[in-house]
């Protein structure tokens, strides 16, 4: 996520009618500090898996780390990294108004290992906490034959460990909620508490343990937004966004298997060779091997849309930045990403989309030719949108 501490470009109420100069997109003199806000849209995908399926692989490809990939035997290991998010709009802006500081999106990616796919369903504290944290899953399946890396159960069968590993998500979370039903059950029969609480978590708990009896995982379900502030104190797994990689081998093609959820596949160990290469040398690599795009780009990517994310962006001679944004967020909720007290004290919102702004060449042409818009706070914020907010903060 962004660091603390760095300044970004709005506008102050006392500075409401001044205008920004024709090169320029804010004054220098509207520029005001702030600290990052700990509420803050975050993309942490937990790396999942059976045993020997290439988690470690796939994090050091999408991280390029060097993380050793010898089996972890069974132990809780996590591994984390954070990189920047992939977007020549960055860079083409960074070219336009050639800040002091360009700033790319974040996205953080933990290799979790730890779950064995056994269906017992009784995942550790300790794991489920760190599986608790993450905003979505990429769950790595076996696809690839090696004879030196022998599959814990002596077959390959992506079918059956994709399978596993979300049986093992959805078990977990069915005893879950089992046990908050029993203890709701023994709260009604002792009495002393809140009988209109006990009786609406009655309700939406009986409502998940009939999904998950049924097989199926929460994140099929819809909520209220009081029932995803009651859910958001526990960790049911089920309810997080899984992305499925099917590990292939060099050359091998990939997988016909239906999912109920997105899927990709990808040579794990190649991507991983090309990660650790100079950018031209990867650049030749990937066109020997017929690869149009690194595995990162194409990753991130499937997880802005598996998290419904998009990207907006301030622009100026300090600081061009790329933010991530929930797609449909207005702009008073886009602020807030930028910091709170821009989103309380939001006035309007200067927009210009980012197509308008590369085709005419500067917000001066923006302005002239009617591209430069005031928005107010229900404005909904486009991927692309190029946002400066008026404040009274």
């Amino acid at each position: 996520m962004p660091k603390e501490g760095l300044e970004p470009s709005f506008l102050t109420e006392r500075d409401f009618e001044s205008r920004a100069s024709a090169n320029s997109a804010t004054p220098a003199n509207c520029r005001a500090k702030y600290t990052t806000p700990n509420d803050k849209v975050k993309m942490k995908l937990g790396i999942i898996g059976l045993p020997q399926s290439g988690k470690t692989t796939l994090y050091n490809a999408l991280t390029r780390s060097n993380t050793p990939t010898t089996a972890s035997a069974g132990r809780i290991e996590v591994h984390t990294g954070v990189v920047d998010v992939p977007d020549p709009r960055v860079d083409k802006l960074s070219g336009m108004f050639k800040p002091r500081k360009t700033i790319y999106a974040k996205v953080t990616y933990a290799d979790i290992a730890g779950l064995e796919g056994n269906s017992k369903g009784s995942i550790s504290g300790t794991l489920l906490n760190t599986l608790g944290q993450m905003d979505a899953f990429i769950n790595v399946v076996r696809a690839f034959d090696d004879d030196n890396i022998p599959h814990p159960a002596g077959s390959i069968d992506p079918a059956r460990d994709a399978d596993a590993m979300l049986t093992e998500l959805l078990l977990n979370d069915l005893i879950a909620v089992e046990r908050k039903l029993e203890k709701l059950t023994e709260e009604r029969k002792k009495g002393g508490t809140d009988k209109a609480i006990n009786e609406r978590q009655t309700a939406l708990f009986t409502r998940l343990h009939e999904t998950l009896n049924e097989n199926k995982p929460l994140r099929d379900l819809e909520y209220s937004a009081d029932e995803s502030r009651e859910l958001s104190s526990f960790a049911l797994l089920t309810r997080k966004r899984v992305l499925t990689v099917f590990n292939l081998g060099e050359g091998q093609k990939a997988p016909t298997i239906s999912l109920d959820h997105p899927s990709v596949a990808l040579p794990a160990k190649l991507e991983m060779e090309i990660s650790q290469l100079p950018a031209e040398d990867a650049q030749v690599f990937m066109a020997e091997y017929g690869i149009e795009e690194p595995a990162l780009n194409r990753m991130i990517r499937l997880s802005y849309d598996l998290l419904g994310l998009q990207s907006f962006f301030t622009v100026g001679e300090d600081e061009v930045r790329a933010w991530t944004t929930r797609r449909s967020a207005s702009a008073v909720e886009s602020a807030a990403e930028i910091h709170t007290d821009i989103a309380h004290g939001f006035i309007r919102a200067e927009v210009v989309a980012y197509d308008d702004l590369v085709t005419l060449g500067s917000m001066a042409e923006c302005k002239a030719k009617g591209k430069f818009r005031l928005e107010g706070k229900e404005y909904i914020v486009k991927d692309g949108d190029i946002v400066h907010i008026r404040t009274s903060a």
